[in-house]
């Protein structure tokens, strides 16, 4: 069972830019293993850090000023290939929610199944949390998962955001596809008996 997703409020990390696809997100040659430990140490890797492992001081991960587990990030995030490493890579950092005006459906859908929620909100509402943060670093922004409300704490502006119902189900209980099955167990067997 994972952590159950109800009502977040965090601060954010803004990440400006538009078509981050996955292979930014994380580099292909970390691709070979086949568990989601330490996929977080290598999110956005290449953008982190220089080729001596140096830490980039101007990339936003590595700016103590911003911290949370909400990424806002630019429109077009997670394009390119469908690699669910990219998904292991942001839970493993310790985001929960992605903001984005708009997501790759793959990368949406491999967010949604490794418990990191993918909030599409509108251009207008994305351009606000960006000047937000970059405002104050310290806003939060509130994600209820229950109302399908994403509000941004510093202007009281809230938006509305889709999500398919037996993915909200599972989210806010902290199922995934096998232990939804298993909650289902006895249903399951009355019906094959019928």
């Amino acid at each position: 069972m994972n952590e159950k997703f109800n009502i977040i409020t965090s601060t954010c990390v803004p990440l400006p830019l538009e078509n981050v696809d996955t292979d930014q997100i994380i580099p292909a040659r970390f691709l070979k293993a086949t568990t989601k430990e330490g996929f977080g140490d290598n999110l956005f890797r290449d953008w982190r850090y220089d080729k001596q492992d140096h830490p980039i001081a101007s990339f936003v991960l590595n700016n103590p000023t911003y911290s949370g587990k909400i990424l806002v990030a630019g429109k077009n995030f997670g394009s390119g290939s469908s690699r669910e490493h990219a998904a292991w890579a942001i839970a493993g950092y310790g985001f929960r929610v992605v903001v984005s005006s708009f997501f790759a459906d793959i990368f949406k859908n491999n967010a949604l199944n490794n418990f990191v929620l993918p909030v599409v909100v509108s251009d207008t509402f994305l351009a606000g949390l960006f000047a937000s943060i970059r405002e104050d670093a310290k806003m939060e922004v509130e994600v209820d998962l229950p109302n399908q409300t994403i509000t941004n704490k510093a202007t009281g502006k809230s938006e509305h955001f889709q999500i398919n119902a037996y993915k909200k189900d599972c989210l806010t209980n902290g199922l995934d596809d096998i232990d939804y099955l298993l909650s289902n167990k006895d249903r399951i067997e009355a019906w094959e008996r019928k």
